[in-house]
């Protein structure tokens, strides 16, 4: 199927769903998430509408009864260096356990990726609630994200802490309407330079600040502390909740502050949020949220065995589909050419290309007949093009060809990237 139109095989119909069907979709999306079974209520209903395409919601029907669902929306990814990339991302994938092993989702995924390509977008992007079904549609994990558990009394920080070390810096508890007001444009400047970061639209502010609160999601609100610099320019955000998880025998209290969000511009601006939600009283326990995986906390703290990594998770999955505008958007280290001979079953971005690296790390992508020094699939593309896989490693998985001895060194010399992609939002 090449376009959202849908054709009905079977009995079931994979098509944009209606207005009124909205509803149905959504009591559907729930049961594939395992989420609540009973109503959905009028206001889930109406930020649903607001937020969404419909043009861009899918769904699977059978008889009348939505089995499957899909949603894709506009979105913006961070290259390497700092261009804006348009990007197909993709939401809400569901297909009903009674309609597996049909086809439902293949049909979705290829109708909606053959849309964003028609339509221009580079590159799609997903989170992948499960690791084994994106491969297959060309998805290639391309961040990841790191969790650490941080025992405070054990981190040697000075508990006497009192402000940033910065002369002139200030940190400020702060409430969502200022988030609202200020958050935005740190975001902005924060994707303007970190790979792997994506837009937030205006609903995502709303959404995370309190403002769409539903009875399916109701909203706690958490704690919110802003790091201002000498001139008063807002350079970080953290938002965190605390639980009070008892006391101890000698009658101290034991509580963990969890790291929501944290959201910092410059070294400085990380490092006095660090120390901030380390020294607030009756705090023992810092878990830290879904980090980048060289993130400074650990080394940030005198003795930094007392942060434990207690997650690691793959996180954005990439889809290229425009291989030439993908390797262009993104700057290089170093100078080098290289053949890349990519795979790609769909047909949406297979073919030879040759991408050359001038001075000042700018590329030039094309297609080519010469001979290729890589052979991969679009997954692997992908996985490299945010900088954080290595060709070399790959090649001992087996999974990308070396075609010319010493191409994958090249590869790895010009891909990979002092810092590691981080992209902080789940959608």
């Amino acid at each position: 199927m090449s376009d959202l139109e849908g054709t009905v095989r079977g009995e079931v119909e994979v098509r944009a769903v209606t207005d009124a069907e909205l509803p149905g979709w959504l009591h559907a999306a729930n049961a594939g998430f395992l989420q609540a079974r009973d109503g959905i209520s009028d206001e889930t209903v109406a930020h649903a509408r607001a937020r969404g395409d419909l043009a861009r919601t899918l769904g699977a029907f059978d008889g009348g009864r939505c089995v499957g669902t899909y949603r894709s929306f506009r979105q913006e990814v961070t290259a390497v260096g700092g261009a804006a990339v348009p990007a197909d991302a993709v939401s809400v994938v569901t297909v009903a356990p009674t309609h597996r092993r049909r086809g439902i989702l293949t049909r979705m995924m290829t109708a909606d990726l053959a849309a964003a390509k028609e339509r221009g977008d580079v590159v799609a992007t997903l989170i992948a609630a499960e690791y084994r079904i994106y491969g297959r549609f060309g998805f290639g994990p391309a961040t990841s994200v790191t969790e650490w558990t941080v025992d405070v009394p054990r981190s040697g920080l000075d508990p006497r802490w009192s402000g940033p070390a910065e002369a002139g810096a200030r940190i400020d508890l702060v409430g969502g309407g200022d988030v609202r007001e200020f958050g935005p444009e740190l975001h902005e400047r924060f994707r303007a330079v970190r790979h792997g970061a994506i837009t937030r639209d205006a609903h995502w502010w709303l959404r995370n600040t309190g403002q769409q609160a539903t009875p399916e999601h109701p909203w706690e609100e958490p704690f919110y502390a802003v790091y201002r610099d000498p001139s008063g320019r807002v350079d970080g955000l953290v938002a965190y909740s605390a639980t009070h998880d008892g006391w101890s025998d000698s009658l101290l209290p034991r509580n963990t502050l969890t790291v929501l969000s944290m959201t910092a511009v410059t070294p400085a601006a990380e490092r006095a949020l660090w120390h901030y939600v380390c020294s607030v009283d009756r705090v023992v326990t810092v878990k830290s949220g879904w980090r980048a995986p060289d993130d400074l906390l650990p080394q940030l703290l005198p003795d930094p065995r007392a942060a434990r990594v207690t997650g690691h998770a793959d996180w954005l999955w990439v889809r290229v589909l425009d291989v030439v505008r993908a390797l262009e958007a993104r700057t290089y280290a170093g100078t080098g050419a290289l053949v890349l001979e990519v795979a790609d079953a769909a047909g949406l971005a297979g073919g030879r290309y040759r991408l050359e690296v001038g001075e000042g790390g700018g590329a030039v992508c094309a297609p080519t007949r010469q001979e290729p020094d890589l052979a991969l699939d679009v997954a692997e593309l992908a996985r490299l093009w945010l900088g954080d896989e290595s060709a070399a490693r790959l090649v001992a998985l087996g999974l990308v060809a070396e075609e010319r001895a010493g191409a994958a060194a090249v590869a790895d010399a010009l891909f990979r990237t002092a810092r590691r992609p981080w992209c902080q939002d789940l959608f």
